[in-house]
């Protein structure tokens, strides 16, 4: 497995607890951590451009594999140069593999060793993605962090009991990553390649978790991710769990949390270890008309008493939003109005609040 190393990454700095400040390389630059990754499914952030994105902080932009091979499709995004071609955004861009689909459309999916066959939610037509297939769309996408394809489970009785099974199937699909990576990538300098990172699962099974993490951390991935959390426990469960975790990493290499972005849960995230993480949360509520201030309070745009609140969001907060002066009332009338730039502007407010919220941390 010499095509893929631990050196990519490099601890700067631990901080009281489990946080640290470092510097992940990868071929489109450094990346200074912790950070927040928005996500733009479809190779976009829901009503905010590439460049206002990273006005707001953001390094690294998260983009979905399976999504993406459904529409347009991995081969007329290669033939534009890639996703950073064809959606402008210049900085390292990390594709989700299609695992998180696993669990999220069971209804219309049939999972085997081989892979994962899904019935496209629009036509209905048959969709089959296998790890060494979610490899080549990622390849082909010209992602800059590459996620192992996994099996997720969830939290309900249905999903649980096969919570052992699931974490087997991963690990062994994860070497058929590594397999398919290292073929693809045989010809690329090693400053050039892409990184791969491996995904422990487990639930909230302690045992579980410990072997998974474990096997992940046995191979040659460059990080590694949770799975798993953020799929309908506590959040009490999920702060257990990754307190138990944060003692058991490898140092070396960059931990990402999948899917967590309520300010609470990535703070305390970081606070235990974690590097990196995602969540569609923060445009998801701008665009509802919810927004996070200081102390981690909530605010809801759309309540009358913000009609003739000439405040900004949040007057401590340096977002493009929050500087150009735009009030409470104003941002409430285009709620009321369904006027899209409402979401758009909350979302930036949203995205740069995760984003301070991790350079405290640097």
């Amino acid at each position: 497995m010499d095509k893929v190393s631990k050196s990519h990454f490099q601890q700067i700095e631990k901080g009281h607890g489990g946080a640290r400040s470092g510097i992940l390389n990868t071929r489109r630059g450094a990346v200074k951590t912790p950070f927040f990754m928005p996500v733009a499914t479809r190779g976009a952030v829901k009503g905010v451009d590439p460049q206002t994105v990273k006005g707001t902080g953001a390094q690294v932009l998260l983009s979905n594999t399976y999504h993406l091979h459904l529409q347009p499709g991995e081969i007329l995004i290669k033939s534009f140069g890639g996703l950073h071609e064809f959606n402008k955004w210049s900085g390292p861009i990390l594709t989700d593999s299609g695992g998180f689909q696993v669990f999220s459309l069971a209804k219309i999916r049939k999972i085997t060793e081989e892979g994962v066959e899904f019935r496209d939610p629009k036509t209905g037509d048959k969709i089959f993605i296998s790890p060494e297939i979610s490899m080549q769309i990622q390849v082909a996408l010209g992602s800059d962090i590459i996620m192992a394809f996994d099996d997720l489970t969830g939290m309900d009785e249905t999903d649980r009991h096969r919570t052992a099974e699931a974490v087997a199937r991963t690990h062994r699909w994860l070497i058929r990553c590594i397999t398919e990576f290292q073929k693809l990538t045989k010809s690329v300098d090693e400053a050039d390649r892409p990184l791969l990172f491996g995904i422990a699962q487990g639930g909230l099974d302690k045992k579980l978790r410990t072997q998974s993490l474990e096997f992940v951390q046995s191979t040659e991935v460059d990080g590694v991710a949770i799975g798993g959390l953020s799929v309908g426990e506590t959040r009490t469960e999920m702060h257990d769990m990754l307190s138990f975790l944060s003692t058991l990493y490898d140092p070396a290499r960059a931990r990402y949390l999948m899917g967590v972005g309520d300010p609470i849960d990535l703070k305390f995230a970081i606070e235990n270890g974690i590097d990196m993480a995602d969540c569609v949360l923060p445009t998801r509520n701008a665009r509802h008309g919810t927004v996070w201030i200081a102390n981690n309070k909530k605010l809801n745009l759309t309540n009358a008493v913000f009609t003739d609140d000439k405040g900004p969001i949040d007057p401590l907060c340096d977002c493009q939003t929050c500087r150009a002066g735009y009030g409470r009332a104003f941002l409430r009338h285009l709620y009321k109005t369904d006027n899209p730039l409402a979401g758009s502007l909350a979302s930036v407010h949203n995205l740069r609040f995760l984003q301070r919220l991790c350079e405290s941390y640097r």
